[in-house]
């Protein structure tokens, strides 16, 4: 497991550089199961349950980690799937940020299972 889930994540200002591309494929190897979507500069993951139940469970998760890292992704919910996507708005693309609240899903989902 990546040890990206044990950082915290620090404030990014308006101003501050977005990842390279080499940095933030790099930083995806570290996270697998998630995409790099090079257009928007973004990553996400689909993540699927079996019911709503499990699914709002999860979201509820999120919340939590998004709420104490400050850090928040955006979210598509459906009946039994959740796509988290994440993008660091103040650099205009990609942090370190995005990362490390990534690795702290993947290590939700790996006490899930």
């Amino acid at each position: 497991m990546s040890g990206l889930k044990n950082r915290s994540c620090v404030a990014c200002k308006k101003g501050d550089t977005a990842l390279t591309p080499q940095r933030a494929s790099k930083l995806l190897r570290e996270i697998p199961g998630w995409k790099l979507n090079t257009e928007t500069q973004a990553i996400s993951r689909t993540l699927r349950f079996k019911n709503f139940y499990e699914t709002m469970a999860l979201v509820n998760a999120l919340a939590w980690i998004a709420h104490r890292e400050d850090h928040h992704p955006d979210l598509e919910v459906g009946y039994n799937r959740c796509v988290v996507h994440y993008r660091t708005h103040a650099v205009d693309g990609l942090s370190e940020n995005d990362f490390i609240c990534a690795a702290k899903i993947d290590a939700l989902l790996v006490a899930h299972v």
